[in-house]
């Protein structure tokens, strides 16, 4: 038996006006996965644990099976360990976004937070102001490195972790209330829109039409995690496949091995059939016995508010994604469980996350079951199934029979 996880990040929602009461999930044209839902087992799961902030950190170690209330340590340790960083037990690190403010007049904390991704800034350009910011913050302690995109890391030495606003949180809102009570880091991130303001990248950006990113936004402390072995825990040969350091930092602390797709990058126009072929290599060819396919997009476009854009990411979920996944599985003759899910969702209309339940799809090769008409929020409740502690829901996948 082959497992595999589908991660849709982001992509549940609430009925907006706009798509005649339906959610972004109900509007989007999924053939594939309205197909697979009438012989599937639908339900709700919370993977995000009451009193936890509702992020893909929390729920995505839920999903992975990893109560957040015990394994939890912070967002960007975990992207460190991604990026290879050897953290002290006592070094403290900071997610750093490069981000878009909105360069109005006034002083820093008089900006608007306008996009939390600078148009989901290339790799290799966010690495030339990466660099530029290590050169010009230089303090005691403090430690930059590039990451993925817009995501990068700060570390500090003997560090002290501190409650920081997350940028997507407060998209065009003014940032005043919202800077960090440490000096410190308050004063890094005044100095790096001085420094990135004007630099020729963003003047080149400009003039392309794209947002500069214009300021360094500090958020997820936390320390050093410790993750169980996810190939003991569950007796599965484990491999990730994910465009976002966050996702691949799990993966490296559960020690299961990673796949990088090339094209893969978080973004609406990602690899998407890249990743699903990875998977099935990994799971036909190479001995793996379970796969994680991670998908940002639709995430994304939440936090944008772009409804087509969070649409067409589901569309592209369904028939470069899974199609490809069921197809090629169906091809090779293995008998295969497969869980379809959000992390959390990501409501156009507030475009961050919040913490209500997620709509699950379980499918099972060998015994097809009486589902629902379609995959949705609202199918999935209708049925009444649901797990209250979402870091369950993997051992219904990989161990229990379906309901």
């Amino acid at each position: 038996m082959k497992y595999i996880i589908i991660l849709s990040d982001g992509m549940a929602g609430r009925p907006l006006e706009e798509l005649n009461k339906r959610t972004t999930l109900e509007a989007a044209h999924t053939p594939v996965m309205d197909k697979l839902a009438r012989v599937s087992e639908l339900g709700m799961a919370s993977m995000v644990p009451e009193g936890m902030a509702p992020g893909s950190d929390t729920a995505n170690l839920s999903v992975m099976g990893y109560d957040p209330k015990i394994f939890y340590t912070g967002r960007s340790p975990l992207e460190a360990l991604s990026i290879g960083v050897d953290m002290a037990d006592t070094d403290v690190s900071f997610r750093c976004n490069l981000v878009t403010l909105s360069e109005q007049e006034g002083d820093y904390e008089d900006q608007v937070m306008l996009d939390h991704s600078s148009d989901e800034i290339e790799t290799k350009d966010a690495a030339i102001l990466v660099a530029a910011l290590k050169e010009g913050l230089k303090a005691e302690g403090y430690e930059f490195y590039v990451g993925t995109s817009y995501r990068h890391l700060l570390i500090q030495k003997d560090g002290t972790a501190a409650e920081l606003t997350p940028p997507h949180d407060i998209l065009t809102k003014g940032i005043g209330d919202y800077l960090p009570k440490d000096r410190i880091l308050r004063d890094m991130m005044e100095k790096s829109y001085e420094i990135l303001k004007n630099h020729p990248l963003n003047e080149e950006r400009r003039r392309k039409g794209q947002r500069p990113a214009n300021s360094a936004w500090f958020w997820g402390a936390g320390r050093k995690p410790s993750l169980t072995s996810f190939e003991e825990r569950t007796k599965k040969k484990g491999v990730m496949i994910s465009a976002v350091d966050l996702l691949k930092g799990i993966a490296v602390g559960a020690g299961m091995d990673r796949i990088f797709v090339e094209g893969a990058n978080g973004g609406l126009h990602t690899n998407y059939e890249g990743k699903a072929r990875a998977a099935l290599d990994a799971l036909t060819k190479a001995g793996y016995d379970f796969a994680y396919i991670h998908v940002e997009a639709p995430d994304e476009m939440g936090h944008q508010g772009l409804t087509e854009d969070k649409i067409t990411a589901i569309e592209n979920v369904d028939g470069k994604v899974l199609r490809v996944v069921l197809e090629g599985l169906e091809a090779s003759g293995e008998d295969f469980r497969l869980l379809l899910l959000p992390d959390h969702p990501t409501p156009i209309e507030v475009r961050t996350h919040t913490g209500e339940p997620v709509p699950y799809l379980l499918y099972d090769s060998t015994k097809p079951i009486e589902g629902a008409e379609e995959y949705s929020e609202k199918t999935a409740a209708l049925t009444g199934r649901s797990f209250r502690d979402g870091y369950r829901l993997i051992s219904h996948l990989l161990e229990e029979e379906l309901c």
